[in-house]
């Protein structure tokens, strides 16, 4: 499953870096996936949609054992 997740997180990388952000693949736990956005996305008022309505949607859709996708880290 980890492997999936890394995939489809370095699907979405390029259109984060297109905005001045990044994400970092943290873990997985209780399958719950843990990241960190950076770059532009960090400090970002649009950062808790892009999470839900982007990363998480779409991790979702390709890995669907996946129930969430929560920021481990806010700085």
């Amino acid at each position: 499953m980890e492997e999936k997740v890394k995939q489809a997180i370095d699907e979405l990388r390029p259109f984060l870096m297109n905005d001045g952000g990044n994400i970092e693949f943290i873990k997985i736990e209780n399958n719950t996936v843990y990241v960190n956005l950076q770059g532009a996305c960090v400090g970002c008022p649009m950062r808790e949609f892009t999470l839900k309505e982007g990363v998480e949607k779409i991790i979702k859709e390709k890995v669907p054992e996946v129930k969430e996708v929560k920021l481990i880290n806010e700085n």
